[in-house]
């Protein structure tokens, strides 16, 4: 690739794995870093523009929640492809073209003169997010030597922590000082720096083994049946039970069960179903959607309602919601460690609980709320169930399956997270009753939130019961010998494992992307080359590793990151 570092070497099948201590690892982290920021802070800052959106562009509540959905449903349905895009074509090449697409979609959003051209760039950010998501983490995998992958994926974890908790201060700032078009703004100076830096300093690594089709049309139907679900229950406010309706909710069902039966005849699907054969990963991914579908729905009324009936203006509301995030980042990793000592059916079920009560607080928010009397409890208790919970659930969904499909299900999960948040945002409005210009009247919207605040405690609760009922407390002491089991002499058993016939294809290892667990399914015969020195990744002799080989189907997944709000556990030091 043009733009290698003078000297660098480019010779495929030489390059070394980086270390943090030279330069090159620094500058591959901090652009890894800033190009996922980019989509993280737009899940983040989006919300709190919301109503300056509406009276700007004349637009109910249903072009509300598009806003919001539009990127949510082309992120949710291809994200998975685009990790295995990575993998044939090259995980910089694919980064950095979702970054540059990402910027000049968001570019489209805040030129947009109406609320169509806003919600078809939104759906074109979207994909920009699907190519650069999974590419970020996917190169810190790829390139990153083993001993320092940990504490790299630490710091991109730590740094999306901080920008998930400036997300909505920062937002809020942009709505009230320039205009709510700066909140798309934004992200083009961030792809202006990311792209050169990443094209002179990052390396190219691709798997030469990645062979197949790819799912296209196992993708088109996945998000073909999520988009017409969700217009159903968009529209139905409006609409009610008019053939406009019930026509987009028969067909999105049927697709729905075309895509299982395309994906079960497939021999690399998107989505194997035989993953969820393992009774453990059903049951958590079932209360992933419980908790995910609660948090997307609490998040895109809450951030209405602070403005709307409380009266506070966006920077304020945005403010607002900072002990969330923030406590999501300081103690997550205590969390992480809670939930390997005591189990995890206990935080699993704790957490949502605290959660419920946190949202059934929130309906204190009302005409004349008072912030430390009436808000801020709810969010502490909220906050506070939301670390018990998060770094435990996607821990478990990793040690619900061997070590060799950790990818696949971080992938999975990370989908399932997404796609509960998109029909959380569009069926709440709907169970609340509320109507398309609820939003313009503080009496109107304050009655229908506190109407949906229960219902989204219902489902946490929902999700508490599922996680007390079918969770073993012994899930992550199994991880662990796993892992350990991982780490015997690999050599010898990628020599077995060719012997039996198995390992001609092979994913990134991932360590400690997600609550320090480690997801190890790493490729043999990965390839790397451009701007990195032959000498830059030599420490110690230490050589490239090898792994236990992946499935062929976890081409499609190995890279995927966690679910969006779990900032990960830290190792020490970092």
């Amino acid at each position: 690739m043009g733009g290698a570092t003078p000297g660098a070497g480019r010779a495929p099948g030489n390059g070394q794995p980086v270390r943090l201590s030279v330069p090159a690892g620094r500058w591959l982290v901090f652009t890894t870093v800033l190009g996922s920021a980019m989509a993280l802070l737009d899940s983040t800052v989006v919300n709190v523009a919301l109503p300056r959106i509406g009276l700007d562009l004349g637009a109910d509540l249903a072009v509300l929640q598009w806003t919001v959905n539009a990127y949510m449903l082309t992120l949710a349905g291809l994200i998975l492809l685009g990790g295995a895009l990575g993998d044939r074509f090259g995980r910089r090449r694919v980064f950095v073209t979702g970054v540059v697409w990402f910027a000049l979609a968001s570019l489209v959003c805040g030129l947009a003169p109406s609320a169509g051209v806003l919600i078809a760039a939104r759906a074109l950010q979207g994909i920009g997010g699907a190519l650069l998501t999974p590419g970020s983490l996917a190169l810190i995998q790829s390139v990153i030597h083993r001993d320092d992958r940990a504490r790299a994926i630490g710091l991109w974890s730590g740094f999306g922590g901080v920008g998930a908790a400036i997300g909505p201060f920062l937002g809020g700032w942009l709505v009230d000082g320039p205009g709510w078009r700066w909140v798309f703004f934004i992200n083009v100076p961030l792809a202006a720096v990311c792209v050169p830096v990443a094209l002179r300093h990052v390396p190219e690594t691709s798997n030469p083994r990645a062979h197949g089709r790819f799912d296209v049309l196992g993708a088109l139907l996945g998000a073909a049946t999520l988009g017409l679900i969700t217009y159903a229950l968009i529209a139905a406010p409006q609409k009610g039970a008019s053939p406009a309706v019930v026509v987009p909710a028969v067909a999105g069902l049927a697709l729905g069960v075309v895509f299982v039966a395309v994906e079960r005849r497939r021999r690399e699907p998107m989505l194997p179903l035989s993953i969820f054969s393992s009774h453990q990963f059903s049951a958590v991914n079932a209360v992933t959607l419980c908790v995910y579908a609660a948090f997307g729905g609490f998040f895109f009324l809450s951030v209405l309602n602070l403005q709307v009936v409380v009266g506070y203006s966006a920077l304020a509301a945005g403010t607002a919601l900072l002990p969330t995030t923030t406590l999501m980042l300081l103690l997550s990793a205590r969390s992480g460690e809670l939930g390997k000592r005591i189990g995890p059916r206990i935080p699993l079920t704790v957490g949502p609980l605290l959660c419920a009560a946190g949202m059934l607080l929130m309906t204190r928010a009302g005409v004349g709320a008072v912030y430390w009397r009436d808000i801020l409890p709810a969010l502490l208790v909220l906050g506070m169930g939301m670390v018990v919970v998060v770094a435990p659930l996607t821990a478990t969904v990793l040690a619900s399956v061997d070590v060799a499909r950790a990818g696949l299900a971080s992938g999975v999960n990370n989908a399932a997270a997404r796609a509960a948040g998109l029909i959380a945002v569009a069926a709440l409005p709907l169970l609340a009753g509320m109507g398309p210009e609820a939003y313009r009247s503080a009496d109107a919207f304050g009655d229908t939130f506190r109407r949906a605040m229960p219902i989204c405690a219902g489902v946490l609760v929902l999700g508490a019961v599922l996680a007390w009922r079918t969770v073993r407390s012994d899930a992550l002491e199994q991880a662990g010998e796993e892992a350990e089991a991982g780490a015997e002499p690999e050599e010898a058993e990628a020599a077995a494992r060719t012997e039996r016939g198995e390992g001609a294809v092979a994913a990134e290892r991932a360590e400690g992307a997600v609550a320090g667990e480690r997801a190890e399914g790493a490729v043999a015969g990965e390839r790397v080359e451009g701007a990195v020195p032959a000498s830059a990744g030599r420490a110690e002799g230490a050589a490239r590793p090898t792994g236990p080989p992946c499935r062929p189907e976890c081409a499609y997944h190995c890279g995927v990151s966690a679910p969006p709000l779990d900032p990960g556990e830290r190792p020490s030091g970092t």
